[in-house]
């Protein structure tokens, strides 16, 4: 916190700080006794009628009277990673979009309108990366109507968390009644020691995702854009680890540049905690470090434990967070069924 010569603690953020990184300390009204204040820091989203709204990195928002400030400051961007591959929030946002493509798409500004028949929010949701060439509220209205042509409920996709993630725009969309539905994360870790953590044995590696690699699929009743979405990507490669019955353990890997994005790791419960996942996910790497990958990342959501414990094992890092918010309920009613 900023500290005057004097030996004071100050507050020296404005209302012109908004949208920038900051840090402060505000009394706690009501909280256990002892606990007087308070530590927050996020991105700015907006200082309005004597209140502050700060967004932290995952994507939760604060609300703080201007009131019960006893000190503030701007900071700078989250620091980068020490470990593992360099990376912009733009560049996983493109590579991600790319190893999941939907089967219509159309461009709005420097937004992307996806959609694929409702299989998953990511391949049925906006990705805006930029200025939609519009104002807000005007996209918004677009956004809305082009999903509700096509029988779907809006969603944005947005991340919160690192440099040139979207703070603002989250504050925006909430602010307007979108409802956040969805946090997960995007992990980032290299490639060759993941490739290298023990010989793979009994996987096969294939280009399609065959009958037994989708009866391991967790989403059941796979339809054609399903496999459409699944199939997509630069470089696409399915892992299978035979099973008596169905298969033991499957995996997902997308080839795009220096990044192999992982997916669809899924193990027979029956058969867990015996490295499956490892065995699947160490067998895609080495074909991803054959096509020259040297980076990794996958996608977790925060809740899942086990998941989370594996990845970290692994080497693997939170990036940043992602959220998809939906459009508010009364601007959907009448357009299709409830959802």
């Amino acid at each position: 916190m900023e500290i005057s010569a004097a030996g004071r603690l100050e507050v020296r953020i404005t209302a012109a700080d908004v949208g920038k990184r900051v840090s402060v300390r505000s009394l706690v009204e009501h909280g256990p006794p002892g606990g007087k204040f308070t530590d927050t820091v996020g991105v700015l989203t907006s200082w309005d009628n004597g209140v502050l709204l700060i967004t932290r990195k995952d994507g939760e928002s604060v609300r703080i009277a201007e009131s019960a400030l006893v000190a503030g400051k701007v900071v700078p961007p989250a620091p980068a990673r020490r470990r593992g591959p360099a990376a912009s929030y733009e560049e996983l946002a493109r590579v991600a979009a790319r190893a999941w493509r939907p089967v219509e798409s159309e461009r709005l500004g420097d937004w992307e309108l996806r959609a694929a028949a409702g299989f998953t929010r990511r391949a049925n949701s906006v990705l805006p990366l930029g200025d939609p060439g519009v104002p807000l509220e005007a996209a918004l209205e677009t956004v809305r109507r082009w999903y509700g042509a096509r029988g779907l409920p809006a969603y944005l996709q947005t991340a919160t968390g690192a440099e040139g993630t979207q703070e603002l725009l989250c504050a925006e969309l909430e602010r307007r009644g979108w409802v956040r539905e969805v946090t997960a994360e995007l992990w980032i870790g290299a490639l060759a020691p993941l490739a290298d953590r023990e010989e793979p044995s009994g996987v096969v590696l294939t280009r399609r995702a065959d009958e037994a690699w989708l009866r391991r699929y967790r989403r059941k009743g796979v339809s054609d854009v399903a496999l459409r979405v699944l199939g997509s990507g630069p470089s696409v490669w399915f892992a299978t680890v035979p099973g008596q019955e169905e298969p033991a353990a499957i995996g997902r890997c997308v080839v795009d540049g220096r990044w192999a994005g992982f997916a669809a790791v899924e193990v027979d419960p029956g058969l867990r905690r015996q490295g499956l996942a490892t065995a699947v996910m160490a067998a895609l790497a080495r074909r991803a470090l054959d096509e020259g990958a040297s980076a990794a990342w996958l996608q977790v959501e925060t809740d899942n434990a086990a998941a989370r414990a594996l990845y970290t094992g692994m080497g693997f890092a939170a990036h940043h967070a992602y959220h998809h918010y939906r459009e508010p309920a009364d601007a959907a009613d009448g357009r299709y069924g409830s959802p």
